[in-house]
C-alpha cells in the first residue's frame, strides 16, 4: 500500500523514553503519523538521509522540516491540536514552568539517574547515593502531586505526558525498594498511565519497518 504523502514519518524505537514521549505527544494531538520502528544498530538509510544525527525519534514533517528532538515533537503536535488543552493555553504563565520541569529532568534527573541505574547493574556500592540524587526529581513530583490531581494543575499537562518513560524507568531500577518508597502519589500517577487504555496504544509492538516495510499510520483520529 502506497503512503499517504501527506503524512509525516516517524522513525521511533519502541522503549526509547524519548521515543515513547514523541508518540505519547502524537497520540495526544489526534494527529496521524506514519510509524517506522526501528532498531538503533540497523537505522534505515532514509532516515539517516533526513537527520544525519541519527537517533529516534526522528519526525519528517517534509523535506524541508525534520524535527529530531522529542520535546520539539510533542510541541509541534500539540500546537497543530491539543484537544485536551496539555498547554494549558487559558494560562500562558504556566507553559514556562512545564518546559522548565521537564528541563530539569532531561539534564539533572537524566545525568543522576544514568548514574543510579549503572550503579546497580554493576552492584557498586554508591547505588544508594545515586538513587538519593534521584530523589530530590522524585520528591518534587510528589510535592506536586500532593498539591494537584497532575503536575502542574487538576488537569493533565504536556509535563505529565513527558515524564511518565522516565519515572517508569525509574521505578524498575529497584523495584522492591520503588514499592516502599516514601513516593505513593508518584506511584499512583504513574500506575494510572501505566494501566490505561493510552499507554496500550502508545506502547503497542509493531514490526520492524525495515523488515517488513509494512505501512503503519500512528495516532487516533
Amino acid at each position: 500500500m502506497k503512503e499517504p504523502a501527506d503524512l509525516p514519518i516517524l522513525y521511533s524505537l519502541r522503549n526509547c523514553p524519548y521515543a515513547m514521549r514523541a508518540r505519547f505527544g502524537i497520540f495526544k494531538s489526534k494527529q496521524q503519523v506514519i510509524l517506522r520502528d526501528i532498531v538503533l544498530s540497523n537505522k534505515p538509510d532514509e532516515m539517516i538521509a533526513a537527520s544525519a544525527k541519527g537517533e529516534v525519534p526522528t519526525l519528517v514533517v517534509s523535506p524541508s522540516l525534520v524535527i529530531d528532538q522529542s520535546l520539539e515533537v510533542m510541541l509541534w503536535a500539540l500546537n497543530k491540536s491539543d484537544p485536551n488543552d496539555l498547554l494549558h493555553s487559558h494560562n500562558e504563565s504556566i507553559l514556562p514552568e512545564m518546559l522548565k520541569l521537564i528541563e530539569d529532568f532531561d539534564i539533572g534527573f537524566k545525568v543522576a539517574f544514568d548514574k543510579y541505574s549503572a550503579a546497580k547493574r554493576y552492584h557498586d556500592d554508591n547505588v544508594e547515593q545515586y538513587r538519593q540524587d534521584c530523589e530530590v526529581y522524585i520528591n518534587d513530583l510528589e510535592q506536586r502531586l500532593n498539591k494537584y490531581d497532575f503536575l502542574m494543575s487538576e488537569n493533565e499537562s504536556l509535563a505529565d505526558i513527558a515524564l511518565i518513560s522516565f519515572i517508569r524507568k525509574f521505578a524498575r531500577v529497584e523495584r522492591k525498594w520503588y514499592l516502599q518508597s516514601p513516593y505513593p502519589k508518584v506511584r499512583a500517577w504513574l500506575n494510572s498511565y501505566l494501566q490505561s487504555a493510552l499507554f496500550s496504544k502508545v506502547m503497542k509492538e509493531y514490526p520492524l519497518w525495515l523488515e517488513s516495510k509494512e505501512m503503519i499510520i500512528f495516532g487516533d483520529k
